[in-house]
């Protein structure tokens, strides 16, 4: 970080035009999903990330570090997730709090028929507004925002 403590007029706007596009951007996901009767789209990170797991699942803090929630928000989403019948919770042999999250059947086919709507929701609001190289360009950049940054 450089050593400049107030933002340029230019870093102010970037930020500001992100912030709105993106609460804009999730406003309009989740109203899809609602309106076709789907859960909300933070239950759609989760059972991905569990999905991509594998039959393996995950630990709660592993599935806090690749989505974004804080540690008290995923466990009341779990809590939601495993009342509905979309996750379990399986205890770990060497260690007697812990446990592993695995999506079940259910989970898998609410996150396929999410991913339905989903889909086709970042395929309107992103994919037919900027062509191809347009959003190459957005997801380097953006990478480039992150802490590491990704280099693609």
């Amino acid at each position: 970080m450089t050593e400049k403590a107030t933002p340029s007029p230019e870093a102010i706007t970037a930020w500001a035009r992100l912030m709105r596009v993106s609460r804009q951007l999730v406003e309009r996901a989740e109203d899809t999903l609602k309106e076709s009767g789907l859960p909300p789209l933070a239950w759609y990170d989760v059972l991905h990330e569990l999905a991509e797991a594998g039959e393996g699942g995950l630990r709660p803090f592993q599935l806090i570090e690749r989505t974004l929630f804080a540690q008290y928000n995923i466990s009341r989403q779990l809590a939601r997730l495993e009342a509905d019948g979309l996750v379990e919770k399986l205890p770990v042999a060497d260690d007697g709090r812990g446990q592993t999250i695995r999506i079940t059947a259910k989970g898998r086919e609410t996150r396929r028929r999410m991913w339905a709507v989903y889909g086709r929701s970042i395929a309107e609001l992103v994919g037919a507004k900027l062509s191809a190289d347009e959003l190459k360009m957005m997801s380097a950049l953006l990478g480039r925002l992150r802490d590491p940054p990704v280099l693609d």
